[in-house]
């Protein structure tokens, strides 16, 4: 290695651009790769989303239908499996609550819960939950536990 071969390390740079608008002996002076006038050419031009250069814009071309309603309510599902899994796994014994399904992640502690009744429950467990299905609150009690909604 000498004076004639340095180089940075591999990596440790980023920006190979040509650095533009910095005089005719750059190579990039002058209109800095712009073109000549017009919106693009300016400082600060940016142009809106979904613009399409005058044409009309696919979002107005495209029909709408149906709405949106805002009070719905989006429930986390937890099925009977997934309760029996943390049985299985030792991470609960008798009850099941909010605090065990957000260490768990199975949800967060802004959503509202609801048992569903997929596969089967094996272990007695008191489950408190916002919401159950008929089919898991069946289960839930056929196996001798309790569903307690919030």
């Amino acid at each position: 290695m000498n004076l004639s071969n340095l180089q940075p390390a591999e990596g440790s740079t980023h920006n190979q651009n040509k650095r533009l608008g910095r005089g005719e002996g750059s190579g990039k002076g002058g209109t800095a790769a712009r073109g000549h006038k017009g919106a693009k050419s300016r400082s600060g031009y940016s142009k809106k989303i979904g613009f399409e250069g005058g044409q009309m814009p696919l979002q107005r071309r495209v029909p709408k239908f149906g709405f949106t309603n805002i009070n719905r309510k989006e429930y986390e599902g937890v099925n009977l499996d997934t309760l029996q899994l943390l049985v299985d796994n030792g991470v609960v014994t008798d009850t099941v609550d909010m605090t065990v399904f957000v260490a768990n992640r199975l949800a967060t502690k802004n959503e509202i819960v609801k048992i569903l009744g997929r596969g089967e429950l094996k272990a007695k467990l008191k489950v408190t939950a916002h919401k159950f299905t008929a089919t898991a609150k069946a289960a839930i009690e056929a196996a001798g536990g309790e569903a307690v909604t919030l």
